[in-house]
């Protein structure tokens, strides 16, 4: 039997739900850590404590830039993707009956596909003699093959962007599913015009879903080091593609979990501004 307030019941239902979230998750995250004040000798880890790895990022004059160039990438790449989502989001709540949730299912459909087999598309796409190059020459808008979009920021850009919209119509639809639709109806009643219902009622309401979608897509694209790599070329070089170097073929794992470290900073700082972005009107918790 329990006692009053739960008694060894409580405990050991408190115990089995936590106890593997902790055990599988912040046991091996706060090892990984660990190992950010580690170093190597040779092929060698050294498990003497040591700030030399931190001490590194701040003062070469590679890394921090990176890092900044990265974050700005990943934040270029979660704003296009929640623009480009947000209408394709409304589009699909505006329609009625078994067709929405049959176009939302279609949207998903890009999820299930490999995502190496995805980034190849995007590289005949975007390559010189691609869809995108033959288009804008067919246009008049360039004379020859264009190297804009190849082997480049703009191409990591645009290929994160492409490959992770679906993460940011989903959170974006869901939300605007849970909208009463009287609120609408009574926005019209009052003499709202659709566009101003959109703005003061629509949009304000749906910032959960976008936040979220911009979490998620920006959280995806600062740890995506497989597009870089083979879309980016030498200038499309980010941070994550030197942490994934140094676990390589540096094998310099130390410094890669400090690295990490940084990386890990930038994604919980994103989920926070997000979750403050999404947090209804009026709240402070």
């Amino acid at each position: 039997m329990t006692t009053a307030d739960g008694g060894p019941l409580r405990h050991l239902r408190h115990a089995l739900a936590w106890g593997p979230l902790l055990l599988l998750v912040v046991g091996p995250v706060l090892s990984f850590l660990a190992y950010g004040f580690f170093s190597v000798d040779g092929t060698t880890i050294v498990r003497t404590p040591t700030l030399a790895n931190y001490v590194r990022i701040v003062t070469d004059p590679i890394y921090l830039p990176v890092f900044l160039r990265s974050c700005g990438l990943a934040a270029a790449v979660a704003a296009l993707s929640v623009l480009l989502a947000l209408p394709v989001a409304i589009l699909l709540w505006s329609l009625r009956g078994t067709l929405k949730y049959a176009l939302a299912l279609l949207f998903l459909v890009p999820l299930l596909m490999s995502y190496i087999i995805k980034i190849y598309a995007m590289r005949a796409i975007l390559g010189g003699n691609g869809f995108l190059n033959r288009a804008l020459q067919a246009l008049g808008l360039v004379d020859g093959p264009s190297t804009l979009f190849v082997f480049n920021l703009n191409a990591v850009l645009l290929t994160l962007v492409a490959l992770l919209i679906p993460f940011a119509i989903l959170p974006i639809f869901l939300s605007l599913e849970r909208l009463p639709r009287n609120l609408m109806e009574a926005s019209a009643d009052l003499g709202g015009r659709p566009w101003q219902t959109l703005r003061h009622v629509v949009l304000p309401l749906a910032m959960p879903g976008i936040a979220a979608g911009a979490g998620f897509t920006f959280v995806l694209a600062m740890g995506d080091f497989v597009t870089p790599q083979m879309v980016g070329g030498t200038s499309g070089f980010t941070f994550a593609r030197i942490v994934f170097g140094q676990f390589g073929t540096a094998f310099n794992w130390p410094f890669g979990a400090a690295l990490a470290v940084l990386m890990i900073a930038a994604v919980l700082a994103a989920m926070g501004l997000a979750a403050r972005a999404g947090r209804p009107r009026g709240t402070t918790a």
